[in-house]
Order: C-alpha cells, then sequence, then structure tokens
C-alpha cells in the first residue's frame, strides 16, 4: 500500500519549538516532508513560489505561530484568506499565547484548531490513537 506523504509547513521562529515539532511528528509516525518559515512573510514567499524554497504541491496543512517578528500569525492568516489560491488550507495556530482576543482572532479567520504550547501529540493517547486522529484532521482518510 502506497502512503501518501503530507507537505506541512511550519510557520514559528523558535528552533526549540521547530525541534519539538519535528520530534512529535517522528513520535506518531506521520509521513511528512516538513517546510519552516521563520516568519509570515517568509511563509507566503515559499507559498507563492518567490522564497528561496518553494512548497510544491502545496502543503496540506499550517501550523502556525501567532508571536514572530516581521509579520505575525494574525498578519499572515489575514493574508492568506484573501488569497484564492491559499485561502483553502488547514491552519492550525500553535502558540504560547492562550489570550482570548488572539483565539478570537484566530477563529474569525478559519482555523482548524488552536493548540497551546508545548505541542504534545501524544499525550493523553497512544501513537496510533495520535497517528489517527492526525490523519483525520488532515482528511487523508480515505
Amino acid at each position: 500500500m502506497l502512503e501518501k506523504i503530507v507537505n506541512i509547513l511550519l510557520v514559528e521562529d523558535d528552533y526549540l519549538d521547530v525541534m519539538d515539532v519535528e520530534r512529535n511528528l517522528k513520535k506518531i509516525n506521520v509521513l511528512h516532508k516538513l517546510y519552516v518559515a521563520r516568519n509570515g512573510e517568509e511563509a507566503l514567499a515559499m507559498l507563492r513560489g518567490g522564497g528561496a524554497e518553494t512548497i510544491d504541491p502545496l502543503p496540506s496543512l499550517i501550523m502556525l505561530d501567532i508571536n514572530m517578528p516581521k509579520m505575525n500569525g494574525i498578519e499572515f492568516l489575514q493574508e492568506l484568506r484573501q488569497d484564492p489560491a491559499l485561502k483553502h488550507i488547514k491552519v492550525f495556530i500553535m502558540t504560547t499565547s492562550d489570550h482570548e482576543e488572539d483565539r478570537s482572532a484566530a477563529q474569525e479567520l478559519g482555523i482548524s484548531g488552536y493548540i497551546v504550547k508545548p505541542l504534545k501529540f501524544s499525550n493523553k493517547f497512544s501513537a496510533t490513537d495520535s497517528f489517527n486522529l492526525f490523519i483525520d484532521l488532515l482528511n487523508l482518510k480515505k
């Protein structure tokens, strides 16, 4: 059986958080290509083909921090949702912010989920349960 490899864009400026996401994805055995952008401007360039690295095909999922330099997560999300070629991409906010105004702003922009760091895929579930949940979120199951 052929497994589908998932393109994931992680928009995160903290190197330790990037390593944490990589480690957690490996734990649940997701076949993925992880692209990393350090801010919203870099992420948009990667998505639109104007950056140092272009994501092709477009990612199935964007994991997005809110607090970043140059263009924060909410500004990035506003720009993403205005772009007809990109607005369909699922976005999960992954942030240390549990402020209601951040959560509300993100929800108004059509996010698929809001995860408060530190990221834990398998905190209460087995790795298999976590993997299945992640795949369901990506709508990759047949």
